[in-house]
C-alpha cells in the first residue's frame, strides 16, 4: 500500500509516517514546513519507501499526481497551536478550510479513502463531559479568534461527511484530544513540551489562566494505532471518532507532576490568558472524551498512562538538550 500523509513533517504526521513505513508501506509526505520540520523526518528520510514533497496542499497541480499515485490519504496538514491561531487567524482559516476542500476534491476525483484529522476543539465551550461524537457544539463569539480554529475543524468535518453522503467517498473523521510525545514543540503554545523544557532548565513554569482547567493527554503512538485501525476498518467510513484518553488532570496538577518527575526546583506562576496571548482569550474548562464508539468499532483504547508518556518525553528532552520555546 502507498499512503499519502499531508502534514507528515509535523509532530503527529511524522510518527504516523514512521509507523506506516515500519509496517512495510510506501509513504509520500507533503508539507510546507510552516510548522513541521525536516528534523522530525530524520529517522526515516533515507527509507526506500519514503518520498517527501515540500509544498502547499492547496496547490491542485502539485497534489493531483501525488493523490493519484496513492492508495489512501491521511489528511493531517493544518494550522495548529493556540498561540499560532491567536497570532495568525487568517492563515489558520485559509489553511484549514481551503486545504481540506482541495484534498477532498482530489481524493474524490481518484476515489481514494481519506482520514481527516479533526480536533476536540470542535466541542467548544460545551460542559457535557465526557464529550460524545454526536453532542451539540457550543462555540464562543466570532469576535474571539480563539474559536476560529474550532469552526474551521467543524467545517472540515461537514465537508468530509458531505463528500461521503453525496459522492460515496470513503471518509473517516478522527477528533484528536491533546496528543503528546517526542518531537512536539512548545513553540506554538503546546503545554507539555513547554512545561518539560522549562522545568529541565529550572525556570518558572507559566500556567495560563487559573490552572484549574483539565485535559486528557494521549500518547502519540497510541493515537497512531487508532488512526491506522480506523483506516483499515470498512465500517468506520462516514463516521466521526474521538481519539484520546479519559485520564484527566488539571493544568496546575500537570505542572506539579512535571516538576516532581524532572526533580526540578522550578516555581509556578499564573498568567492571565489575555496577558499570555496579548488579547482577549477564552478557554475550555474540561476536555474529556468518550471513547466508547472507537472501542466498539475497532477495539481500540490507549495503552500508555500519562506518567509513562511524560517519562518518555522527559527522557527524550534530556537526551537532545535542545529547549527552543
Amino acid at each position: 500500500m502507498k499512503a499519502l500523509v499531508t502534514g507528515g513533517a509535523g509532530f503527529i504526521g511524522s510518527h504516523l509516517t514512521e509507523r506506516l513505513l515500519k509496517d512495510g508501506n510506501k509513504v509520500a509526505v507533503i508539507d510546507n514546513l510552516s510548522t513541521g520540520s525536516l528534523d522530525n523526518m530524520e529517522s526515516f528520510k533515507s527509507h526506500a519507501g519514503f518520498e517527501f514533497v515540500k509544498g502547499d496542499i492547496r496547490n491542485i497541480e502539485l497534489m493531483e499526481p501525488i493523490v493519484e499515485q496513492s492508495d489512501v490519504i491521511f489528511h493531517l496538514a493544518a494550522a495548529v497551536g493556540v498561540r499560532l491561531i491567536a497570532e495568525d487567524p487568517v492563515h489558520t482559516i485559509e489553511t484549514n478550510i481551503g486545504g481540506t476542500e482541495t484534498v477532498l476534491n482530489i481524493a474524490n476525483k481518484f476515489g481514494r479513502k481519506i482520514l481527516i484529522a479533526s480536533s476536540s476543539e470542535v466541542y467548544g465551550k460545551s460542559e457535557a463531559v465526557p464529550f460524545h461524537e454526536d453532542d451539540d457544539i457550543v462555540l464562543g463569539s466570532t469576535c474571539l479568534s480563539r474559536w476560529s480554529y474550532a469552526c474551521t475543524k467543524a467545517v472540515d468535518e461537514f465537508l468530509g461527511l458531505a463528500f461521503h453522503q453525496q459522492y460515496g467517498l470513503d471518509v473517516v473523521i478522527g477528533r484528536f484530544f491533546n496528543t503528546i510525545g517526542p518531537r512536539q514543540t512548545g513553540r506554538y503554545g503546546m503545554v507539555v513540551p513547554r512545561f518539560i523544557q522549562t522545568a529541565l532548565k529550572g525556570e518558572t513554569l507559566q500556567i495560563y489562566g487559573t490552572g484549574k482547567q483539565t485535559r486528557c493527554f494521549c500518547f502519540v503512538a497510541d493515537l497512531v494505532e487508532a488512526i491506522i485501525g480506523l483506516m483499515n476498518c470498512r465500517q468506520a467510513s462516514g463516521k466521526v471518532y474521538n481519539i484520546g484518553t479519559d485520564e484527566e488532570i488539571t493544568i496546575e496538577g500537570l505542572a506539579d507532576k512535571i516538576i516532581q518527575m524532572t526533580g526540578s526546583k522550578s516555581k509556578k506562576e499564573f498568567v492571565p490568558l489575555e496577558v499570555a496571548y496579548g488579547r482577549s482569550m477564552e478557554d475550555m474548562m474540561r476536555r474529556v472524551p468518550s471513547i466508547e464508539r472507537i472501542k466498539k468499532t475497532i477495539g481500540w483504547k490507549p495503552k500508555t498512562s500519562l506518567t509513562e508518556t511524560l517519562q518518555l518525553i522527559i527522557d527524550n528532552e534530556k537526551h537532545k538538550k535542545d529547549w527552543t520555546l
